[in-house]
């Protein structure tokens, strides 16, 4: 420990923001980076726990405490050994990731915990930016063929870890550039894809093949897939967005929430066809806010992006509903440390403007004699107590003037159609949620393994590297018998 009391003479310190005025007619990333000696100050906050909680806060496990040191001790080049033996990408969670580690760290109990994703952010762009980051190449190759089937988080920390271990490896991807969530999900405002390019070449630069446009399950067959490679490796992602299924959902004006946020990242990429995975025109054209009233239905991380596109388009209004009551300002009693709290949490995105609600039922979708969207019926949900039975009921409800409604609810399972139906024949099962159904990552077909949400459902980009690195391991076991892929440490404090 190199500072026994940084956390006592340093306080908190994040990035500033970009002004809004200036960051909402742009889509570049919006923090103002802190100069290296105040980072190296953050890291002597780190007190080097006996028990360091942030180490199960983190769904990969990062060595947290060592490399806060070895910043503290201006030893970038270690500190960056440290991290990249836990997280293949540390440029993504450095920038997207709701850091259960500062959750969970034990100076957050009565101060202000240590700025754990900021500083991990600042080890990797350090890295890159004096020469560190190198390509992995394997000394020697096994033999062994692997097709990684999507190249979301899940499947790009995949296909990095199995590449490592000298497999030769294949991702295939439906759209026409790698990256899937990180690429066509996630705003450039808050990851701008030069970041996600400057990845892909490296991992290309140590022998990951892409393939790009392949739609599997059309333009190659699930039996033919299985057959070609000595192992396949699905990554494809919970992709079947939910639906509200009430009146007026046929109304033109009515949009999921990746539909619209993918359309924009297109656009700031200079890409002028707006074309969805198949190379085809999206079927509803172009979604835009400008000059309209938005309703974004959610209330989550998707919803935020959606807000924040929604103002740098220039809507008329930004209002965004979720069904659930609004959070406690401060840790909720049920979500004590060190566990994930249950809190309201304000983006960004809604600093820039946003009214928002919360225990709202959407009831219905009000269109005019054209078939557009015009309005929203909504009502506030309530709980009324009858002979000692809580029930729900809506009351005060109203329409409010949209034009543009985007659906931002979450995800159920993965798109059944195509490769999974295909796989279903020989054998694949799925679990009572609609994911792929697999025991240590490998599903009912021997030589098919499945990560990321495709396997436990919607979740965190870091659970999915998570997710991809752990069932690489598991893969890479059932090629060779054997694997010296780093796993993950399981602590004594982990929960299921």
């Amino acid at each position: 420990m190199g500072k026994p009391t940084g956390f006592l003479e340093v306080t908190r310190e994040t990035p500033k923001k970009r002004l809004v005025s200036e960051r909402v007619n742009d889509y570049k990333e919006i923090d103002i980076d802190l100069p290296k000696d105040k980072v190296e100050a953050q890291a002597s906050r780190c007190m080097d726990c006996g028990t360091p909680f942030c180490h199960n806060g983190c769904p990969l496990g990062n060595i947290i405490p060592e490399f806060n040191d070895a910043v503290y001790e201006q030893n970038w080049g270690y500190a960056y050994e440290i991290l990249s033996s836990t997280n293949n990408f540390p440029e993504f969670t450095g920038r997207i990731c709701p850091a259960p580690c500062e959750s969970s760290c034990v100076l957050g109990i009565n101060k202000p915990p240590v700025a754990i994703e900021y500083i991990e952010k600042s080890i990797i762009e350090f890295a890159f930016g004096n020469g560190l980051v190198k390509p992995n190449i394997p000394e020697k190759r096994t033999g062994k063929t692997v097709a990684v089937v999507g190249s979301g988080p899940a499947g790009l920390a995949a296909a990095a870890q199995l590449n490592k271990a000298g497999h030769t490896v294949t991702v295939l991807e439906r759209a026409d550039e790698i990256g899937g969530l990180l690429r066509y999900g996630i705003p450039d405002f808050k990851l701008e894809k030069t970041v996600v390019k400057r990845r892909v070449e490296l991992m290309e630069q140590e022998g990951v093949i892409f393939k790009t446009n392949v739609n599997v399950g059309a333009d190659i067959k699930g039996e033919a897939l299985i057959e070609d490679y000595d192992l396949v490796l699905l990554a494809g992602g919970s992709t079947i967005p939910r639906v509200l299924g009430i009146p007026g959902s046929d109304l033109n004006g009515i949009f999921p929430a990746m539909e619209f946020l993918s359309q924009q990242n297109k656009r700031v990429a200079g890409i002028e066809r707006v074309v969805d995975h198949r190379g085809a025109k999206y079927e509803h054209g172009e979604i835009l806010a400008t000059d309209k009233n938005v309703i974004v239905i959610g209330g989550g991380d998707t919803g935020s992006d959606c807000v924040g596109t929604s103002n740098r388009h220039k809507a008329k209004s930004v209002t965004q509903v979720e069904v659930m009551p609004m959070p406690p300002k401060e840790r909720a009693e049920h979500t004590p440390w060190p566990n994930w709290p249950m809190m309201l949490r304000t983006s960004t995105s809604h600093e820039e403007g946003a009214d928002r609600h919360w225990s709202i039922a959407v009831k219905e979708f009000v269109g005019d004699a054209d078939g557009k969207l015009k309005g929203i019926k909504i009502a506030d949900i309530a709980l009324e107590v009858v002979n000692g039975k809580a029930n729900q009921v809506h009351q005060n409800e109203r329409e409010i003037p949209c034009e543009l409604a985007l659906i931002a609810a979450g995800f159920l399972h993965p798109q059944r159609e195509g490769l999974l139906t295909q796989l279903q024949e020989k054998g694949l099962e799925f679990d009572e949620r609609g994911n792929v159904k697999a025991h240590n990552y490998q599903t009912e077909i021997e030589n098919v393994f499945v990560a990321g949400d495709m396997r436990r459902g919607q979740s965190l980009v870091v659970w999915a590297i998570s997710e991809g690195r752990e069932a690489a391991r598991a893969a890479d076991i059932y090629l060779m018998g054997t694997s010296n892929l780093e796993a993950k440490a399981v602590s004594m404090f982990a929960t299921v």
